[in-house]
């Protein structure tokens, strides 16, 4: 694997923003305050994230100088829980692949919960959609939005990402919290039922229920 200098990308980075901004502005609500607010919060966690990854190593560079480690500028050892686990012995190649593999699994799942979900409300016609993903969690794409975070965060820690990373998780619970509010205004009692069978954000085995998933 290359060990050589991996930062100073900016034009890369600018690429990365750029793809993940259409993504977001694609399948991420962001028309009402809440959701512009929530969404802002979601841009600077993605900027910070790719700033570091390809631009300059903030974090590392902080560990290195205050706490004295010695980590090398390459972009294996930017993976700072592959490199965690060469203190127990593990060489990083493999501490590398362990962890690009995990968080890979866990980012493509969030984004399969994103798209999902965006895609029955889309199909819906403002209807209230209670199958397929959303029998299984009310909150698909922000369920999404939180397992991509987090994700991100094993993948490529960053002091600014974990200090973000709560407030993106608040910002989009009140908002999902707002929405149903909103949702129950509308539709009443069906709502209300479908709220006590359904989890808000973890996803329930499937079960035999008037809200099932398509065969």
């Amino acid at each position: 694997m290359n060990q050589e200098y991996a930062y100073g990308q900016w034009s890369l980075v600018a690429g990365m923003i750029v793809v993940a901004l259409f993504f977001i502005t694609r399948y991420v609500p962001t028309k009402t305050r809440f959701e512009k607010r929530s969404g802002g919060v979601l841009v600077a966690f993605i900027t910070a994230l790719f700033a570091e990854m390809y631009g300059f190593p903030l974090t590392i560079y902080l560990l290195s100088t205050q706490l004295g480690l010695k980590i090398p500028l390459s972009h294996s050892y930017g993976h700072l829980f592959a490199y965690l686990l060469t203190f127990i012995g593990i060489n990083i190649i493999f501490g590398w692949i362990f962890v690009m593999v995990a968080s890979t699994i866990i980012i493509v799942q969030g984004l399969l919960w994103i798209t999902r979900g965006w895609d029955q409300v889309y199909a819906s016609g403002g209807k209230l959609v209670t199958t397929g993903i959303y029998s299984r969690m009310r909150h698909p794409q922000y369920s999404g939005i939180i397992l991509v975070a987090s994700g991100f965060l094993i993948q490529w820690p960053t002091l600014i990402t974990m200090i973000l990373f709560p407030f993106l998780v608040r910002m989009y619970y009140r908002l999902a919290m707002k929405e149903e509010k909103d949702v129950e205004k509308v539709y009443g009692q069906e709502y209300e039922e479908y709220r006590k069978n359904v989890p808000a954000f973890i996803p329930k085995r499937r079960a035999f229920s008037q809200y099932q998933e398509p065969a």
